[in-house]
């Protein structure tokens, strides 16, 4: 079974998203933004989600982490809980 871990940043608007998205692409720590910003419990540890397998995300979201490259920002991605900046740490198939 394919198994990612990744990293994310759930914020309320797109545009908020995309600004942080280019804070990141300028410099900005990943982890410190999440701990900043980020709405979900996951902040603390810098948006780390650990390991996990197909299915076990939103739809919207699993899309995004067992497609896009390993180590690469990717985001606006919209779910039901907000707006996700996503960085897929791992992938293991």
């Amino acid at each position: 079974m394919t198994q990612a871990a990744a990293r994310h940043i759930l914020v309320d608007t797109e545009e908020q998203c995309l600004k942080l998205k280019a804070d990141i692409e300028n410099g900005a720590d990943f982890a410190v933004v999440a701990r900043e910003h980020s709405s979900c419990p996951s902040s603390r540890d810098g948006g780390n989600l650990g390991t996990f397998g197909r299915g076990q995300m939103v739809p919207e979201f699993d899309a995004v982490v067992f497609s896009a490259p390993v180590g690469v920002v990717q985001g606006p991605v919209r779910t039901q809980f907000g707006y996700h900046l996503v960085e897929v740490t791992a992938r293991q198939d």
